[in-house]
């Protein structure tokens, strides 16, 4: 999921990641050399790794991490079988929380069987982690998974059972709520969507933990974009334009890739408002994100798009929309 982005992203973070590190080796899968961790604290160090894998997948998409992703849950397995007490129990959060975003990645890339499979593993792991939260969290990403996949009962059937074990001071009712409200919209329920949604606001307005870690990203615009996607999905698509228009205003700046997303399914609903030429300029935006991210999420709505405005080529910008998207689909092979 979008989390806050620390400053320092770019090549440097980039070689951060394949810079060899002394420490200890540990053995890797497929007979691949072995993995390092350095000796001092080496779970300190999974988790400045993990942070600095999701901000390198903010800014260059899921491919760029999902090798380092997999090596830090071996790293974490073998670990685990010589620590104790403390250390095997955040151990055993950080293999969950590895396992969560493995799923994210692959969701991203849009390998919703693989998605599945590590989002199914970072639930089972959850339970033996000794935090609940983390178990609603994933809980409520399976809710977002199905979603993405078109699956209205799970959406709904994941969200509403994390809405119902999530503590009330936290953000975590709020997300699952969200997720819970598009499964709604796919089961054409507008009256539901709607209620979900503002559930989701009140939830928001409530007095909250600080010191929680879930959902820190969960704002306003966040759940508005949202809003705007099941109005989408419900066919109110001049409605759901003019949410997206505004709610994308309103992001906070480094969320790169999500706002690729917002911007293709804007796109999207001006084409499903019969206005063309300004789904060709706002899918250009996102096609620039979708190409240097390599989101499945985007390219994968932006060729729908493309789809979609065949009837209006000769409009101006629709062709060289499609142009675009022509010359960038291949490039992601």
């Amino acid at each position: 999921m979008s989390v806050p982005r620390r400053a320092f992203i770019g090549l440097g973070a980039a070689a951060a990641l394949t810079a060899a590190t002394p420490g200890a080796a540990f053995a890797a899968p497929d007979g691949a050399p072995p993995l390092l961790i350095p000796d001092a604290d080496p779970i300190q160090h999974l988790k400045d790794m993990r942070r600095l894998l999701i901000d390198m997948d903010n800014v260059m998409g899921p491919r760029s991490v999902l090798q380092k992703t997999t090596e830090q849950i071996h790293i974490i397995e073998a670990l685990l079988k010589t620590r104790t007490g403390g250390d095997q129990r955040e151990l055993k959060q950080l293999r969950t929380q590895y396992a969560e975003f493995c799923g994210w990645v692959h969701q991203d890339a849009g390998d919703f069987r693989a998605a599945q499979y590590w989002t199914d593993r970072a639930l089972e792991w959850s339970y033996s982690s000794g935090d609940p939260d983390l178990t609603v969290y994933v809980l409520a990403r399976k809710a977002q998974l199905a979603g993405d996949m078109g699956d209205p009962f799970l959406a709904v059937d994941n969200g509403e059972a994390a809405l119902g074990m999530a503590r009330r001071n936290t953000k975590l009712p709020a997300v699952a709520a969200v997720y819970a409200a598009h499964g709604f919209a796919l089961q054409k329920d507008a009256e539901g969507t709607s209620r979900a949604y503002d559930q989701a606001l009140e939830l928001l307005s409530t007095d909250l933990d600080p010191s929680s870690p879930w959902g820190v990203w969960l704002d306003e615009p966040y759940i508005e974009v949202h809003r705007a996607r099941s109005l989408a999905a419900l066919g109110h698509h001049e409605q759901a334009a003019a949410g997206f228009h505004t709610a994308i205003s309103r992001l906070p700046s480094g969320y790169t890739r999500d706002r690729g997303v917002y911007l293709a399914r804007e796109a999207a609903a001006y084409a499903g408002a019969g206005e063309p030429e300004q789904a060709a300029r706002v899918g250009l935006q996102a096609l620039g994100v979708g190409a240097s991210t390599q989101s499945a999420r985007i390219l994968t709505e932006l060729t729908v798009l493309d789809a979609n405005l065949t009837q209006w080529r000769t409009v101006p910008g629709v062709g060289d929309f499609h142009q675009a998207l022509m010359s960038t689909i291949p490039r992601q092979k």
